[in-house]
């Protein structure tokens, strides 16, 4: 239960920094994705379960506050978290490489995704500008976070569970 509130206080952190802080370090109207960061971390360290749900309600939270058509963010960041939940169990927690490859690859079908249903939708067909100007800036802007973002998720993550994993190694616990 403490570790479902701690990731609820986490997704609102990260939608209210991505808001605000974010905005102020925008480059070019471009900004890194927190959220996406998140939902990839928890995929990662949690599993498929957790980085569907955290996928879910931060892409809710998007398109409260942010979106046109409801449920498209929701649904996006929702298969990009569960998706990577499916490497949780083949790589380790320390090691960097995975989470940066999988938010380089995550956010590049991402915008792909929003390229495509917001605008290709509405007949704007600057693809290569789009892509060149948007894309792959943002792809090398949420790269380089989520080197310094991962870590505070991990510690958070890693000393979040270590009560839990206590109590169900326990020989009293019943399974």
């Amino acid at each position: 239960m403490r570790s479902r509130i701690v990731l609820f206080i986490t997704i609102v952190i990260s939608f209210l920094m991505q808001c605000t802080v974010v905005n102020i370090l925008s480059i070019g109207y471009v900004k890194p994705n927190l959220l996406l960061i998140l939902c990839i971390s928890m995929g990662l360290m949690r599993g498929r379960k957790a980085g569907m749900w955290t996928g879910f309600f931060s892409g809710l939270l998007i398109d409260l506050f942010y979106g046109s058509l409801f449920g498209f963010y929701a649904l996006i960041y929702m298969y990009i978290g569960f998706l990577s939940g499916y490497t949780c169990r083949v790589y380790y927690d320390d090691d960097i490489k995975v989470p940066m490859t999988l938010v380089a690859i995550a956010d590049l079908l991402y915008s792909l995704a929003v390229y495509a249903l917001a605008f290709l939708l509405r007949g704007r067909l600057g693809f290569m500008n789009y892509f060149t100007r948007i894309i792959i800036p943002e792809i090398f802007y949420t790269v380089i976070l989520t080197f310094i973002i991962y870590r505070i998720y991990h510690w958070v993550n890693y000393h979040l569970m270590t009560s839990n994993k206590k109590e169900s190694e326990s020989i009293w616990v019943i399974k």
